[in-house]
Protein backbone atom coordinates (compact mmCIF):
# COMPACT_ATOMS: atom_id res chain seq x y z
CA UNK A 1 0.00 0.00 0.00
CA UNK A 2 0.80 3.52 -0.79
CA UNK A 3 1.83 6.25 1.88
CA UNK A 4 -1.26 7.97 0.59
CA UNK A 5 -3.71 4.99 1.04
CA UNK A 6 -1.72 4.88 4.53
CA UNK A 7 -2.12 8.47 5.17
CA UNK A 8 -5.64 8.56 3.91
CA UNK A 9 -7.09 5.35 6.02
CA UNK A 10 -5.52 7.37 9.18
CA UNK A 11 -7.39 10.83 8.10
CA UNK A 12 -11.07 9.50 6.89
CA UNK A 13 -13.81 7.80 9.26
CA UNK A 14 -15.98 6.82 7.34
CA UNK A 15 -18.51 5.45 9.55
CA UNK A 16 -18.14 8.83 11.73
CA UNK A 17 -18.69 10.62 7.95
CA UNK A 18 -22.01 8.61 7.54
CA UNK A 19 -23.71 9.12 10.63
CA UNK A 20 -23.20 12.85 10.83
CA UNK A 21 -24.66 12.90 7.42
CA UNK A 22 -27.56 11.15 8.71
CA UNK A 23 -28.09 13.47 11.12
CA UNK A 24 -27.32 16.20 8.80
CA UNK A 25 -29.88 15.31 6.37
CA UNK A 26 -32.80 15.00 8.85
CA UNK A 27 -32.10 18.37 10.61
CA UNK A 28 -32.19 19.90 6.80
CA UNK A 29 -35.29 18.12 6.04
CA UNK A 30 -36.56 20.13 9.47
CA UNK A 31 -35.52 23.37 8.50
CA UNK A 32 -37.29 22.65 4.74
CA UNK A 33 -40.96 21.80 6.16
CA UNK A 34 -40.16 25.02 8.48
CA UNK A 35 -39.24 26.94 5.85
CA UNK A 36 -41.94 26.20 3.28
CA UNK A 37 -44.32 26.87 5.93
CA UNK A 38 -43.48 30.02 6.15
CA UNK A 39 -43.20 30.87 2.79
CA UNK A 40 -46.38 31.66 2.49
CA UNK A 41 -46.26 34.76 4.38
CA UNK A 42 -41.91 35.55 3.88
CA UNK A 43 -40.11 35.62 1.18
CA UNK A 44 -37.28 33.21 0.95
CA UNK A 45 -34.66 35.74 1.08
CA UNK A 46 -36.33 36.97 4.55
CA UNK A 47 -36.30 33.59 5.74
CA UNK A 48 -32.53 32.83 4.57
CA UNK A 49 -32.08 35.88 6.52
CA UNK A 50 -33.19 34.42 9.81
CA UNK A 51 -32.12 31.17 9.50
CA UNK A 52 -28.21 32.84 9.32
CA UNK A 53 -28.64 34.97 12.05
CA UNK A 54 -30.45 32.77 14.26
CA UNK A 55 -28.06 30.06 13.37
CA UNK A 56 -24.77 32.20 14.10
CA UNK A 57 -26.39 32.74 17.69
CA UNK A 58 -25.02 29.20 19.07
CA UNK A 59 -21.60 29.89 17.61
CA UNK A 60 -21.07 33.53 19.24
CA UNK A 61 -22.18 31.94 22.38
CA UNK A 62 -19.11 29.37 22.27
CA UNK A 63 -16.81 32.31 21.06
CA UNK A 64 -17.70 34.88 23.61
CA UNK A 65 -18.91 33.22 26.57
CA UNK A 66 -17.05 29.83 26.55
CA UNK A 67 -13.70 31.32 25.24
CA UNK A 68 -13.89 29.38 21.82
CA UNK A 69 -11.98 32.37 19.68
CA UNK A 70 -10.07 29.67 17.92
CA UNK A 71 -13.66 28.98 15.67
CA UNK A 72 -12.32 32.42 13.95
CA UNK A 73 -9.53 31.40 12.63
CA UNK A 74 -8.93 30.58 9.21
CA UNK A 75 -5.74 28.83 8.87
CA UNK A 76 -4.96 29.03 5.05
CA UNK A 77 -8.41 29.55 3.13
CA UNK A 78 -9.49 32.57 4.09
CA UNK A 79 -10.59 33.30 0.59
CA UNK A 80 -12.51 30.12 -0.14
CA UNK A 81 -14.12 30.07 3.21
CA UNK A 82 -16.00 33.19 2.12
CA UNK A 83 -16.61 32.51 -1.10
CA UNK A 84 -18.24 29.04 0.14
CA UNK A 85 -20.24 31.65 2.55
CA UNK A 86 -21.47 33.49 -0.54
CA UNK A 87 -22.02 30.70 -2.84
CA UNK A 88 -24.10 28.63 0.36
CA UNK A 89 -26.21 31.61 1.06
CA UNK A 90 -27.44 31.91 -2.93
CA UNK A 91 -27.95 28.02 -2.73
CA UNK A 92 -29.90 28.77 0.38
CA UNK A 93 -32.23 31.03 -0.96
CA UNK A 94 -32.70 28.86 -4.20
CA UNK A 95 -33.06 25.88 -2.31
CA UNK A 96 -36.14 27.47 -0.42
CA UNK A 97 -37.65 28.92 -3.87
CA UNK A 98 -37.46 25.26 -5.21
CA UNK A 99 -39.56 23.76 -2.07
CA UNK A 100 -42.09 26.89 -2.53
CA UNK A 101 -42.44 25.93 -6.15
CA UNK A 102 -43.26 22.44 -6.04
CA UNK A 103 -44.23 19.29 -3.49
CA UNK A 104 -41.37 18.29 -0.36
CA UNK A 105 -40.69 14.84 -1.93
CA UNK A 106 -40.74 15.81 -5.75
CA UNK A 107 -38.46 18.73 -5.13
CA UNK A 108 -36.19 16.55 -2.96
CA UNK A 109 -36.08 13.81 -5.49
CA UNK A 110 -35.22 16.25 -8.16
CA UNK A 111 -32.30 17.49 -5.64
CA UNK A 112 -30.82 14.05 -5.82
CA UNK A 113 -29.21 15.16 -9.29
CA UNK A 114 -26.43 16.65 -7.29
CA UNK A 115 -24.96 13.14 -7.04
CA UNK A 116 -24.38 13.39 -10.84
CA UNK A 117 -21.71 16.23 -10.41
CA UNK A 118 -19.74 14.99 -7.01
CA UNK A 119 -18.08 12.27 -9.02
CA UNK A 120 -16.81 14.07 -11.59
CA UNK A 121 -16.22 17.49 -9.40
CA UNK A 122 -14.57 15.45 -7.17
CA UNK A 123 -12.13 13.74 -9.95
CA UNK A 124 -10.90 17.41 -11.33
CA UNK A 125 -11.24 19.34 -8.10
CA UNK A 126 -9.98 17.10 -5.23
CA UNK A 127 -8.28 14.37 -7.26
CA UNK A 128 -10.45 11.75 -5.15
CA UNK A 129 -10.29 8.25 -7.35
CA UNK A 130 -13.77 7.10 -8.66
CA UNK A 131 -14.35 3.62 -9.63
CA UNK A 132 -16.41 2.00 -11.90
CA UNK A 133 -19.41 1.40 -9.15
CA UNK A 134 -19.68 5.38 -8.36
CA UNK A 135 -19.69 6.02 -12.08
CA UNK A 136 -22.52 3.01 -12.37
CA UNK A 137 -24.38 5.14 -9.70
CA UNK A 138 -23.61 8.31 -12.18
CA UNK A 139 -25.63 6.29 -14.87
CA UNK A 140 -28.50 5.14 -12.61
CA UNK A 141 -28.88 8.51 -10.89
CA UNK A 142 -29.30 10.14 -14.26
CA UNK A 143 -31.91 7.16 -15.68
CA UNK A 144 -33.45 8.08 -12.34
CA UNK A 145 -33.58 11.83 -12.64
CA UNK A 146 -35.10 11.39 -16.42
CA UNK A 147 -37.63 9.03 -14.83
CA UNK A 148 -39.05 11.70 -12.69
CA UNK A 149 -38.99 14.84 -14.64
CA UNK A 150 -41.51 12.69 -16.68
CA UNK A 151 -40.37 14.22 -20.33
CA UNK A 152 -43.79 13.73 -21.61
CA UNK A 153 -44.85 17.82 -21.36
CA UNK A 154 -46.61 17.01 -18.18
CA UNK A 155 -44.66 19.03 -15.71
CA UNK A 156 -43.61 21.76 -14.24
CA UNK A 157 -40.53 23.58 -16.00
CA UNK A 158 -39.60 26.59 -14.36
CA UNK A 159 -39.72 24.32 -10.91
CA UNK A 160 -38.01 21.74 -12.51
CA UNK A 161 -35.04 23.80 -13.87
CA UNK A 162 -34.85 25.64 -10.17
CA UNK A 163 -34.25 22.40 -8.37
CA UNK A 164 -31.25 21.20 -10.89
CA UNK A 165 -29.92 24.14 -10.78
CA UNK A 166 -30.24 24.20 -7.20
CA UNK A 167 -28.32 20.58 -7.18
CA UNK A 168 -25.62 21.83 -9.50
CA UNK A 169 -25.00 24.82 -6.70
CA UNK A 170 -25.00 22.03 -3.92
CA UNK A 171 -22.62 19.73 -5.41
CA UNK A 172 -19.86 22.52 -5.80
CA UNK A 173 -20.84 23.66 -2.43
CA UNK A 174 -19.81 19.91 -1.24
CA UNK A 175 -16.81 19.74 -3.27
CA UNK A 176 -15.96 22.89 -1.37
CA UNK A 177 -16.88 21.42 1.86
CA UNK A 178 -14.48 18.21 1.31
CA UNK A 179 -11.51 20.59 0.05
CA UNK A 180 -11.83 23.17 3.04
CA UNK A 181 -12.01 20.08 5.91
CA UNK A 182 -8.63 19.54 5.18
CA UNK A 183 -7.56 22.89 6.37
CA UNK A 184 -10.77 24.11 8.06
CA UNK A 185 -12.41 23.29 11.05
CA UNK A 186 -16.24 22.15 10.58
CA UNK A 187 -16.83 25.07 13.59
CA UNK A 188 -15.03 27.52 11.91
CA UNK A 189 -16.91 26.60 8.14
CA UNK A 190 -19.79 27.13 9.58
CA UNK A 191 -19.80 29.83 11.85
CA UNK A 192 -18.35 32.25 9.05
CA UNK A 193 -20.73 30.76 6.44
CA UNK A 194 -23.85 32.04 8.89
CA UNK A 195 -22.68 35.41 9.76
CA UNK A 196 -21.70 36.33 5.83
CA UNK A 197 -24.90 34.73 4.97
CA UNK A 198 -26.61 36.96 6.91
CA UNK A 199 -25.03 39.85 6.04
CA UNK A 200 -25.63 39.33 2.42
CA UNK A 201 -29.41 38.74 3.28
CA UNK A 202 -29.58 41.34 5.36
CA UNK A 203 -29.15 43.63 2.06
CA UNK A 204 -32.55 42.84 0.54
CA UNK A 205 -33.99 43.05 4.14
CA UNK A 206 -35.96 46.83 3.97
CA UNK A 207 -37.59 45.23 0.52
CA UNK A 208 -38.52 42.07 1.06
CA UNK A 209 -39.31 41.84 5.26
CA UNK A 210 -42.40 41.38 7.10
CA UNK A 211 -43.15 41.54 10.54
CA UNK A 212 -43.78 37.62 11.79
CA UNK A 213 -46.50 37.12 13.81
CA UNK A 214 -46.56 35.26 17.48
CA UNK A 215 -47.03 31.96 15.74
CA UNK A 216 -44.44 31.97 13.14
CA UNK A 217 -41.36 33.66 15.45
CA UNK A 218 -41.08 29.21 16.60
CA UNK A 219 -41.17 28.47 13.12
CA UNK A 220 -37.48 31.07 12.68
CA UNK A 221 -36.04 30.02 15.59
CA UNK A 222 -36.73 26.28 14.43
CA UNK A 223 -35.02 26.88 10.69
CA UNK A 224 -32.44 28.68 12.39
CA UNK A 225 -31.39 26.14 14.82
CA UNK A 226 -31.92 23.28 12.73
CA UNK A 227 -29.98 24.89 10.14
CA UNK A 228 -27.06 25.24 12.35
CA UNK A 229 -26.66 21.95 13.35
CA UNK A 230 -27.44 20.15 10.19
CA UNK A 231 -24.54 22.99 8.97
CA UNK A 232 -22.29 21.26 11.32
CA UNK A 233 -23.03 18.27 10.88
CA UNK A 234 -22.43 18.35 7.37
CA UNK A 235 -18.90 20.10 7.94
CA UNK A 236 -18.44 16.56 9.87
CA UNK A 237 -19.48 14.72 7.20
CA UNK A 238 -16.81 16.16 4.85
CA UNK A 239 -14.18 16.05 7.17
CA UNK A 240 -14.49 12.36 8.12
CA UNK A 241 -15.62 10.88 4.50
CA UNK A 242 -14.98 11.53 0.68
CA UNK A 243 -17.87 13.56 -1.23
CA UNK A 244 -18.72 10.97 -3.25
CA UNK A 245 -19.28 9.13 0.19
CA UNK A 246 -21.09 11.59 1.99
CA UNK A 247 -23.57 12.67 -0.93
CA UNK A 248 -24.73 9.27 -1.10
CA UNK A 249 -27.26 9.99 2.01
CA UNK A 250 -28.76 13.17 0.56
CA UNK A 251 -31.21 10.21 -0.60
CA UNK A 252 -32.52 9.73 3.04
CA UNK A 253 -34.20 13.65 2.95
CA UNK A 254 -36.74 12.13 0.55
CA UNK A 255 -37.94 9.68 3.77
CA UNK A 256 -38.45 12.47 5.50
CA UNK A 257 -40.04 14.84 2.31
CA UNK A 258 -42.48 12.09 1.95
CA UNK A 259 -43.15 11.57 5.26
CA UNK A 260 -43.68 15.69 5.99
CA UNK A 261 -45.75 16.52 2.52
CA UNK A 262 -48.13 13.87 3.67
CA UNK A 263 -48.64 14.51 7.40
CA UNK A 264 -48.81 18.65 7.31
CA UNK A 265 -49.87 19.09 2.91
CA UNK A 266 -51.58 16.00 2.49
CA UNK A 267 -48.78 15.67 -0.27
CA UNK A 268 -47.77 12.35 -2.27
CA UNK A 269 -45.45 11.89 -4.66
CA UNK A 270 -46.52 10.64 -8.28
CA UNK A 271 -45.60 7.26 -9.12
CA UNK A 272 -43.08 8.82 -11.39
CA UNK A 273 -40.98 10.29 -8.70
CA UNK A 274 -41.39 7.05 -6.43
CA UNK A 275 -39.74 5.21 -9.21
CA UNK A 276 -37.09 7.22 -10.72
CA UNK A 277 -35.91 8.04 -6.98
CA UNK A 278 -36.33 4.75 -6.14
CA UNK A 279 -34.06 3.80 -9.07
CA UNK A 280 -31.32 6.62 -7.44
CA UNK A 281 -32.02 5.36 -4.54
CA UNK A 282 -30.84 1.39 -5.26
CA UNK A 283 -28.41 2.39 -7.45
CA UNK A 284 -26.29 3.64 -4.16
CA UNK A 285 -26.77 1.06 -1.65
CA UNK A 286 -24.23 -0.67 -3.55
CA UNK A 287 -21.76 2.14 -3.02
CA UNK A 288 -22.63 2.32 0.94
CA UNK A 289 -21.93 -1.35 1.38
CA UNK A 290 -18.58 -1.03 -0.89
CA UNK A 291 -17.26 2.12 0.92
CA UNK A 292 -17.80 0.87 3.97
CA UNK A 293 -15.56 -2.67 2.80
CA UNK A 294 -13.00 -0.53 1.53
CA UNK A 295 -12.50 1.43 4.47
CA UNK A 296 -12.21 -1.68 6.58
CA UNK A 297 -9.92 -3.24 4.30
CA UNK A 298 -7.70 0.00 4.53
CA UNK A 299 -7.35 0.27 8.07
CA UNK A 300 -6.19 -3.64 8.15
CA UNK A 301 -4.04 -3.17 5.63
CA UNK A 302 -2.41 -0.27 7.51
CA UNK A 303 -2.26 -2.20 10.65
Amino acid sequence: MSQELHARAHQDHVIRGMAAAMGAHFLFAIMIMLAKLLSANHSVIEIAFYRNLIGSVPFLFLIFALGRRDILKLNTKPLLVGLRAVLGTASLVLTFYAYSLMPLADTAALLFASSLFIPVLAVLILKESVGLYRWSAVVAGFVGVIVMVRPTGDVFVFGIAVALCTALLHAILQIILRYLGRFESPETISFYFFTVGAAVTAIAMPFVAVSPSLREVPLLLGVGLSGAAAQWLLSVAYKNAPAAVVTVFNYTSIIWATLFGWMIWNEWPLPAVITGASIVIASNVLIIWRESRLHRRALADAA
